[in-house]
């Protein structure tokens, strides 16, 4: 057997204490001890290991975890833990690792906090146990491995790992800073952690206040320059303006170089006005020079440049200052050049760049030759900018410089030099003379300049050294500049320059201001300028008549050059001037000149007069024979002279534009007729034949074509003809047109002129000759003309059937107007006829047209309304019937005869729709029995239709015409949408109550029964629907058994109402209970406490039961409850009041809920022992049966268990000490003491190999 827990004990400390430990491993292994506590705090003093064994068996785990510590046994604790679900105190567990082993104790933190089921230790403590032992390492590696995710609910870790590493190793505090992987710590309590390390540099990183960081940034020497020039990129402008200025102060020469680097590159950000005033306010022009020189290539402010030009000057750097002055264009010109005049620099050449770029040159020279620094104004116009020697000279010429001097620096220039200033110059101080050495000197190096020409005409001009062959024989000077030189000097002189160099106004002007029109006259004859002539021809020029006068007069006589001639009159005719030119044209052409015979001057000299004197135009046409007809004559009827053009073509013979211009113009045609007489000519004959067409003289008109023997007009003519209803002439014509050619129309309209004059022969014998005519237009004509018996000759005689009929229908021949139909076998013919005949009332001949009409589906509508628009109802309907008998009868035809059924024979819709409903088209039918209210005829088409919803919906609208309950009950099972049974149930209510419970019989199955009984009860129709409710009951539905039971109260039916509540329990039985234990009657009452007993409210039930009485009731409901202080409570009342026999009752009822110690001190304290004595001695026997079977099983168990004891066997004890008082002694099999095994480790008797052995 196994020894308990004590004798196990006893036994082991025997063992142990003389050294017999493999003995006890030896039991273990066969679990012939019981493990505890005890026992392993005994076996601990002697063997960690066996001790851990012995708390596994005894499953004291906080033992086990300390074992495994001290056993070094770190990674087996965790997989013990989750195995038994122990939580170790892991806090003080790896404090005592820590102690010991500094190394393993990191290692089962990182264990502990990276579980899979997440840390089993609060990371704050693993970083007190560290710290308490001084392992920053550790705690540092620790907090590494945690903290890699950065998150900022680890603020607090965060920081304190910075802190510890800042107070032990700063170095590895600025490297694990330098990862960049924590960023949630406390800002500013590590910051001033940096400072007292000496790490300023982190410091400046964390620090956010102005102050600490003034106090931090001048030990730019502890830092990286780079980094701290990127870290005022952290600061507004501001604070860096503050730093930097902290930093000059504090050591400016080192912290310059710094500080230009900060201002460098955040520049734009602190603004280069800024930045300037802190080097200025430190005197610093070395830091302003090198700062400036980096922006001021890319900088447009001009503060910048001067200020840098300022700083290159002041540092020596001129040539630096020089680049500036040149390239820079956003520096003010008005300072630097104060400054540099200030600056008395020894070389003035940046002054002289600003003076020579912004027009400063005079006050240049001003302030040079004051300073004795003349050799600078030679560098200047001999090496940096000749071109400004013209300015040069003018300033050395105002401030008095000796005029040798001013020569020699003239010659001694090299380059180009602008002459027109340099003229400009010297001119405006009346010192041109001055330049005559030079000029010559250039004129003699063959200068073809302008400018040097004009310079030396000036002076030939001013000494009047025969300047007149100079001006018309030089080519290089310019004649308009020294024209206006000479207007008030000498006019001509001017003249002969604006001659020359052709300056056109300014001739005009210099001759006109002096008179001298005579030059001005030849100039323009000879100039040929058209702008210049109008410029002077102008109305406005007070002076033209002198003008003209001299050109008559001297200009034109002495011109022998045509174009001179021509361009002239050219001129006279743009200023519109017709007077002055006939004067000028009588001169050249009437009087003897070179060009009397000249066409273009006599076509001129007519055309003038025409448009200037009409009155002379006669005379000229007889006077001159060399002009051009045509031309002229088409400029007299331009200009309305019409005679004249009349007299020219006459003149010349050309008939035919005279007699255009009698007709056209003068508008006489009996002239024009005489005329046409007198040439008898073809052409004439026609003109005046047209002009009669165009006028309406048709016969006239007519006669003349035939004299001429024109055709080509045969189309005006027959519509002029056809207009004026002269056939008869046209007939003449158009037998003429027909002799020359065999053209269609002329054919066909002699046709329709023949039928037109009545000559029904003639028109016969032309049909029966060869024609081109078109025949069946011309017939068509006359029908409409309304000339049939032609149309009847010509339809007949191209055999067309179609109109044939309708013209036989206008000649009142109806019958041969069906036979030619009937031939033509059209649909549009047959249309016709049958329209004409229907107009005629030929009501037989009109359906044989129809006949073959309606079977046509497209046709059928347009002929059923012919029919209706004039009121022959019968007769259409009549047409139908019989087209329902056709071969091609189609549903169109159906489906008109039953609308118009519906209209007009109503009586006979119902017997058309039951023969012909699958071949109607419905919804045209539907829609015409709901326009005439044939409600009855629609229900059966909507039910056919399948549209049972609007079956069902017509019925219940028009029910006085459409309702029939059988059909209504067969439709309203088909309909889709489920509301229109509830709309069914109204109606129903409205007009058919007595069928209420028919309809719901179909409707079950597909109603809300919910929502009918609310429909009947909201109308309180509820009675109406009993034999529907009862016949759905069985759903057990509240709503339907609430409406039943309520019809049941109301009726007084409580037999009903109780198989109801019995069958059907879907009902609020409190509720209803509570109404009814007010009822009058009793029957009612009872079923409220029946009510309140199923639904366990006891009290309530036996209350109700004992006010009626009903002792019996109350009794069983005690029973039913099965709680024994509500039956004691109801023998109780019977004994108040006096009822013995229900006492007696009362027991036997509730049997088994009566005490029979309550019952026998009732019924002795009331003196009803008698009535209590049947339930005693009954209660007696079953307690006396009761003991009779629980003694004789005890009896029976305790055979047993004599029987079991016997067949135990009780193993002996060898004695080895005292143990508990008594000898102890473990046997094996048979007596003899185990033989001892060799000693055994913990790993032999593991009771689970996961723990490794224990």
């Amino acid at each position: 057997g196994v020894l308990n827990k004590f004798e196990s004990l006893e036994l082991a400390k025997p063992i142990l204490t003389q050294n017999r430990k493999p003995l006890l491993e030896k039991w273990l292994k066969e679990d012939k001890l019981q493990c505890s506590e005890e026992l392993g705090d005994f076996v601990k003093q002697y063997d960690s290991l066996l001790a851990l064994s012995v708390y596994l068996r005894a499953e004291v785990p906080n033992k086990v975890v300390l074992c495994m510590a001290e056993n070094r046994q770190y990674d087996k604790i965790l997989a013990y833990a989750k195995t038994v679900g122990y939580t170790p105190d892991y806090a003080s567990l790896l404090y005592n690792i820590a102690r010991t082993e500094p190394e393993k104790a990191a290692e089962f933190a990182v264990t502990l906090t990276n579980d899979e089921n997440g840390p089993l230790i609060e990371p704050e403590k693993v970083v007190d146990v560290f710290q308490s032992q001084n392992m920053i390492p550790q705690a540092t590696t620790y907090l590494l491995d945690y903290l890699k995710g950065d998150r900022e609910q680890d603020a607090a870790l965060q920081t304190r790992v910075l802190e510890m590493n800042l107070v032990h190793a700063p170095q590895v505090a600025d490297a694990i800073m330098g990862t960049g992987m924590l960023n949630h710590y406390d800002k500013v309590v590590i910051g001033n952690l940096c400072e007292k390390a000496g790490l300023y540099q982190r410091a400046l990183e964390h620090y956010t206040d102005i102050h600490d960081i003034k106090r931090i940034i001048p030990h730019t020497h502890l830092m990286q320059a780079e980094w701290l020039v990127n870290y005022f990129g952290n600061l507004s402008v501001d604070q860096s303006l503050d730093c930097l200025k902290e930093m000059l102060n504090n050591n400016l020469r080192q912290n310059l170089q710094i500080v230009v680097q900060v201002a460098i590159k955040y520049s734009e950000q602190l603004q280069p006005h800024n930045l300037i005033d802190l080097f200025e306010s430190y005197k610093s022009n070395e830091g302003l020079y090198y700062y400036l020189g980096s922006i001021v290539n890319v900088s447009q402010d001009g503060l910048v440049h001067f200020k840098y030009i300022q700083a290159a000057c002041r540092t020596g750097n001129v040539r630096e200052a020089e680049r500036i002055c040149r390239e820079s264009t956003y520096y003010d010109p008005e300072k630097v050049k104060n400054f540099l005049k200030e600056a008395k620099l020894s070389d003035q050449l940046p002054l002289i760049i600003v003076c020579d770029r912004f027009n400063f040159v005079h006050d240049l020279v001003l302030y040079l030759y004051h300073n004795n620094l003349q050799n600078f104004i030679e560098t200047y116009v001999q090496k940096v900018n000749p071109s400004r020697t013209p300015e040069v000279i003018g300033g050395l010429l105002d401030v008095g410089c000796d005029e040798n001097t001013i020569k020699n620096l003239l010659l001694s220039v090299q380059g180009e030099l602008p002459v027109d200033k340099l003229c400009e110059e010297v001119e405006q101080r009346n010192r041109l003379k001055l330049l005559l050495p030079w000029l010559n000197m250039r004129v003699t190096a063959g200068s073809q300049d302008p400018e040097v020409y004009n310079a030396l005409a000036k002076i030939y001009i001013d000494t009047n050294n025969n300047p007149e062959p100079f001006l018309k024989e030089n080519e290089f000077y310019n004649p308009r500049i020294i024209g206006k030189y000479c207007e008030k000097r000498d006019p001509y002189l001017a003249f002969i320059c604006y001659e020359k160099g052709q300056c056109d106004y300014e001739l005009i002007h210099i001759t006109t201001e002096n008179s001298m029109f005579k030059h001005q006259a030849r100039y323009l004859v000879h100039r040929r300028d058209p702008a210049l002539w109008a410029s002077v021809l102008v109305e406005t020029n007070e002076h033209r008549r002198e003008l003209i006068d001299q050109i008559v007069a001297t200009a034109l006589p002495e011109c022998t050059d045509p174009d001179d001639v021509s361009n002239t009159v050219k001129a006279f005719m743009t200023a519109d001037l017709p007077n002055e030119l006939i004067e000028l044209l009588e001169k050249i052409v009437l009087e003897s000149s070179a060009f009397n015979d000249n066409k273009t001057l006599q076509n001129l000299l007519i055309f003038t007069a025409v448009k200037a004197d009409p009155s002379r135009v006669m005379d000229y046409l007889n006077r001159l024979d060399n002009f051009d007809a045509a031309d002229v004559a088409g400029v007299c009827v331009g200009e309305n002279l019409f005679e004249e053009a009349f007299a020219i073509y006459k003149k010349h013979n050309v008939d035919a534009n005279a007699i255009d211009v009698l007709i056209e113009k003068i508008g006489d045609l009996d002239r024009a007729y005489e005329f046409a007489e007198r040439s008898d000519k073809p052409e004439v004959w026609s003109k005046l034949a047209k002009a009669q067409l165009d006028q309406m003289r048709v016969k006239e008109a007519i006669d003349s074509y035939i004299r001429a023997g024109d055709m080509s007009n045969y189309m005006e003519v027959t519509r002029c003809a056809s207009m004026d209803n002269k056939y008869d002439d046209l007939v003449r014509y158009l037998q003429m047109a027909r002799k020359q050619s065999r053209e269609p129309y002329i054919e066909t309209e002699l046709l329709f002129a023949y039928a037109k004059t009545d000559r029904l022969a003639d028109l016969e014998d032309f049909l029966a000759s060869p024609n081109i005519a078109q025949i069946q237009e011309v017939g068509d004509r006359c029908f409409r003309s309304g000339m049939f018996e032609a149309a009847k000759i010509l339809y007949t005689s191209i055999s067309n059937h179609a109109s044939l009929a309708q013209t036989l229908v206008h000649l009142k021949d109806y019958q041969g107007a069906v036979d030619c139909a009937r031939k033509a076998n059209s649909t549009k013919v047959w249309k016709e006829v049958n329209a004409e005949c229907i107009l005629q009332r030929e009501f037989r001949l009109a359906q044989i047209c129809g006949l073959h009409i309606v079977v046509h589906a497209e046709e059928l509508d347009e002929l059923v309304k012919t029919y209706e628009k004039n009121g022959f109802f019968d007769e259409i309907i009549r047409l139908l019937e019989a087209g329902l008998n056709l071969e091609r009868a189609h549903m169109g035809m159906f489906t008109e005869l039953a609308i118009l059924y519906s209209k007009y024979a109503p009586d006979n819709m119902m017997e058309h729709l039951k023969l012909y409903v699958s071949r109607i088209n419905m919804p045209k039918v539907i829609r015409a029995c709901s326009e005439v209210h044939l409600w009855r005829e629609l229900v059966f088409l909507y039910v056919n239709y399948d549209e049972y919803d609007n079956a069902v919906t017509a019925m219940m609208e028009h029910s006085v015409d459409s309702f029939e309950h059988g059909a209504f009950k067969e439709i309203i099972v088909k309909v889709s949408n489920v509301e229109l049974y509830y709309k069914a149930l109204k109606f129903y209510l409205a007009e058919q109550p007595m069928l209420l419970n028919d309809l719901l019989s179909v409707l079950v199955p597909r109603i809300k029964h919910s929502r009918v009984v609310q429909i009947f009860e909201k109308s309180d129709n509820i009675p109406l629907i009993k034999q529907y409710l009862i016949s759905i009951q069985d759903i057990n539905n509240k709503d339907v058994n609430t409406a039943l039971n309520e019809l049941y109260i109301e009726e007084e039916d409580y037999e009903a109402l109780r198989d109801s509540l019995d069958r059907h329990d879907n009902v609020d039985p409190v509720d209803l209970a509570k109404r009814l234990e007010k009822h009058e009657l009793l029957e009612f009452r009872r079923i409220a406490a029946h009510l309140y007993k199923r639904n366990r409210r006891w009290r309530q039930s036996i209350a109700l039961s004992k006010e009626d009485r009903l002792f019996k009731d109350a009794m069983e409901t005690a029973a039913e409850s099965k709680d024994r202080e509500v039956a004691e409570e109801l023998l109780q009342y019977f004994i108040e009041v006096g009822k013995r026999e229900c006492f007696a009752a009362m027991l036997y009822t509730c049997y088994d809920l009566m005490r029979p110690d309550f019952v026998m001190e009732l019924a002795w304290r009331n003196g009803l022992n008698d009535f209590a004595m049947p339930y005693m001695i009954n209660i007696m026997k079953d307690n006396f049966s009761k003991i009779s079977v629980l003694d004789k099983e005890v009896n029976e168990l305790k055979e047993k268990v004599a029987k079991q004891e016997s067949t135990n066997e009780n193993a002996p004890a060898v004695p080895l000490g005292g143990g508990m008082g008594h000898p102890l002694m473990l046997t094996a099999p048979g007596g003899m003491m185990p033989q001892q095994s060799p000693m055994m480790t913990g790993a032999s008797f593991s009771p689970n190999n996961q723990f490794g052995g224990f």
